[in-house]
């Protein structure tokens, strides 16, 4: 008797993985996930959490009395009080000239010298260290080497180059104290603060393109601007949106470098305060806990905003 051999075909694709095996690589993800999202929740959750509150009421930190519920006072008032909206309209303002600079400066920079350290040269090695460098100083370090660089004296670094190349012809410029130039000195330390930065996470992401796509254009005759074109911005494109966001956020969050330079050598305020700044001022100067936590609110929903308005025009230009 011959045993029939069965022709069934098996179905395509993989085979599904038992229950137990699928519940136990969920378990893990959830092990190994739970200490990161234990601290998004501690040190993000609870205080945004907090200051939605605060910014609900009248708090006030030199005060014994009770906090007062205020409902949205402080954010009307931010906008039409004669002398609170003034402030933080004109600190709106810097941030959004401060921002509108340095993403695509920033930016466009760090890819450039990314291209450029990507090569195979001789001394590569130190031109990106010496690039990264400013990275790893604190920023306090960092405001206090260009505060000796942009002082109003002539023996300011700046001045003396200026003055050296100009035949003295241009005289010593207070860069910081200037409403003319006091924002763009601020802008000019912070991109190069931050630029090595960006530059190091985009070299990172030009290392990961094969050669051969780069072998393969030199094929069909695709001179340097194509092969930056077709090959090398579609194979970084998803870390130049990365990169994009990233720097908005950290625009946005400027502080460090104006509060220092404020603080230590009398740069413009009208000219340099940013929204974080101008709630930092809030608690110090005026010991309302209500209005900074307003304005810290106002800027979190500023900073969600662009980054999803900006999030969707990079996605619709890469699908186009």
């Amino acid at each position: 008797m011959v045993t029939p051999v069965s022709t069934a075909i098996p179905p395509a694709g993989p085979l599904p993985r038992p229950r137990r095996i699928r519940w136990r690589d969920t378990r893990d993800g959830v092990v190994m996930a739970a200490p990161a999202v234990i601290g998004l929740v501690l040190f993000v959750g609870v205080p945004f959490v907090a200051a939605i509150v605060l910014s609900l009421f009248n708090v006030q930190a030199d005060l014994a009395r009770d906090p007062r519920f205020w409902g949205f006072t402080h954010y009307i008032r931010l906008f039409t009080d004669p002398i609170l909206s003034g402030t933080f309209l004109r600190s709106l303002l810097n941030n959004l000239v401060f921002a509108v600079v340095v993403i695509p400066v920033q930016t466009g920079l760090a890819l450039v010298l990314a291209v450029l350290l990507n090569r195979r040269l001789r001394g590569v090695k130190f031109f990106r260290t010496f690039f990264f460098m400013p990275v790893v100083f604190p920023m306090a370090l960092v405001a206090v080497i260009w505060r000796l660089i942009l002082d109003r004296g002539e023996d300011g670094l700046l001045n003396a180059s200026v003055s050296l190349i100009t035949g003295g012809l241009v005289p010593a410029q207070d860069w910081l104290g200037s409403s003319a130039t006091a924002l763009g000195s601020v802008i000019l330390l912070s991109i190069w603060q931050g630029v090595g930065f960006q530059m190091v996470i985009i070299l990172a992401a030009l290392q990961e393109i094969p050669e051969e796509r780069y072998e393969a254009a030199r094929l069909d005759r695709a001179n340097g601007w194509q092969q930056f074109r077709h090959v090398t911005v579609p194979g970084i494109r998803n870390t130049l949106i990365f990169v994009t966001l990233l720097t908005t956020i950290l625009a946005f969050r400027v502080y460090d470098q104006v509060y220092i330079l404020i603080r230590t050598a009398g740069a413009n305020e009208d000219a340099t305060q940013t929204l974080l700044y101008t709630a930092t001022n809030a608690i110090f100067s005026e010991n309302n806990l209500g209005r900074a936590s307003a304005i810290s609110v106002v800027l979190f929903l500023i900073i969600v905003l662009i980054t999803i308005v900006q999030r969707r025009l990079l996605r619709q230009r890469s699908e186009s």
